[in-house]
Formats: C-alpha cells, structure tokens, sequence
C-alpha cells in the first residue's frame, strides 16, 4: 500500500466519525443521558485523532499524484481546503475534552458545551464536503464542473 493508498483508505474517517458523534449527541438530548453525551465527545475525539492520520498521510499522497500527472491546482485546492477542516475537526476534538470535563464534573454549563460542539460540528461538515469534493475531482473528472462527457460514445444494447 502506497502513501495515495493508505490517503484514500483513511480519508473518509475524519468525515464520517464526526457525523456518527453528531447523532450520538443529539441522541443525549433526546434521552436525556449525560452517558451518551460523554461517548459523542468520545467519538468526536477519534474524528479528530483521525484528522490527524489522514492529514499526514496527504503530503506522501500529493506526491504520487503529482508524478501521476495530476493537476497541481487541484491539489493545493484540496490542501487548502484540508487545512480548514482540520482546524474544525480539532477544535472539536479539544472542546470534546473540554465538555467531557464539565460532564463529568456535573457543570451547569454541560449542556451549553453540548450545543456548541454541534454547532462547530456544522463548520466541520461544511469543510468535510469542500475537503472530500476538492479532492474527489483530483481523480474523478466526471464529478467537476467543468466536465463534458465524451460526445464519440455508442450504446450496446440491443
């Protein structure tokens, strides 16, 4: 497994997690569980312990695909892009800590934490898109804007 590999196998953690802990938490709301409310912040964690393996993994990635031929653009969009989410991802993960403290320390201001960490989450599934989208296009030029299906195609049915 090369670096693009090993990229693209961890890529969609940082993505997909937060949006489980998303659930998870509005679920503490819905049962009223300070328990259930600690595993989202949990689970926002490893989102954010994940940010940091596929983040590090892109530069051996970009590499490849820049030797492959690749549109440098398109990377440096896609890096840009990954800077931002990662920021999200660990502030979410810090403010994580922070609520799992104050859950566990019986604070009035748990809840408010709580709400907070989902707003945040909102950035990060809005730089999760950009991020996944800029670099889905690095490989699949049929998801870019710009993209015309070839016109010299025939269909084989009969």
């Amino acid at each position: 497994m090369n670096d693009a590999h090993f990229h693209l196998a961890v890529n969609h953690l940082p993505i997909i997690v937060p949006g489980v802990a998303a659930i998870i938490m509005l679920g503490s709301f819905f049962f009223e569980s300070e328990h259930v409310k600690r595993t989202a912040y949990f689970v926002f964690m490893l989102g954010a312990i994940s940010t940091f393996i596929a983040f590090s993994s892109g530069e051996g990635a970009e590499e490849i695909m820049e030797h492959a031929g690749a549109d440098h653009h398109l990377i440096h969009e896609h890096e840009e892009a990954a800077e931002i989410f990662a920021l999200f991802s660990h502030a979410i993960g810090l403010i994580s800590l922070f609520g799992l403290w104050a859950s566990y320390k019986h604070k009035k201001f748990s809840n408010l934490v709580a709400i907070g960490t989902l707003l945040i989450a909102g950035g990060l599934f809005w730089y999760g898109n950009i991020t996944a989208t800029s670099g889905g296009v690095i490989s699949h030029p049929e998801i870019r804007s710009d993209y015309k299906a070839p016109e010299n195609h025939e269909d084989h049915h009969e």
